[in-house]
């Protein structure tokens, strides 16, 4: 393994939920990981944020350790759940929810209810 994939290994197995984005988790730099973000902060879930702005390694290292080709990517209990589309429809259906409970992820359940009937 490469330093760069050692890295992330070891980001994604040592936290519960981590998002690697563009920005921060209080200053996103793009549309799709700020939505992301958005999504975890609201309903009150302590993630990990790894900026791969800052480190062209991990940006490109991200993708090819996920197979993914774009950012964001959010992984829990280090298991790859998938980029800002996925995230968004499985906050709608409630997969999120039910995903955080199966791995006993702490969220408040009644902020993802209003992300709900906002958007239904």
């Amino acid at each position: 393994m490469t330093d760069t994939k050692n890295q992330i290994d070891e980001i994604v197995k040592t936290n519960d939920v981590v998002l690697f984005m563009k920005g921060t988790k209080t200053m996103p730099q793009c549309g799709f990981s700020s939505r992301v973000a958005g999504v975890l902060n609201f309903m009150g879930v302590d993630y990990a944020d790894v900026n791969v702005l800052a480190d062209d390694d991990v940006r490109q290292g991200i993708k090819d350790y996920s197979d993914w080709p774009t950012i964001p990517q959010l992984y829990v209990k280090g298991e790859f759940v998938g980029g800002c589309d996925i995230v968004t429809e499985m906050t709608l259906s409630g997969e999120l929810d039910q995903l955080f409970d199966d791995k006993a992820v702490s969220y408040d359940k009644a902020a993802a209810e209003k992300i709900r009937e906002a958007n239904g």
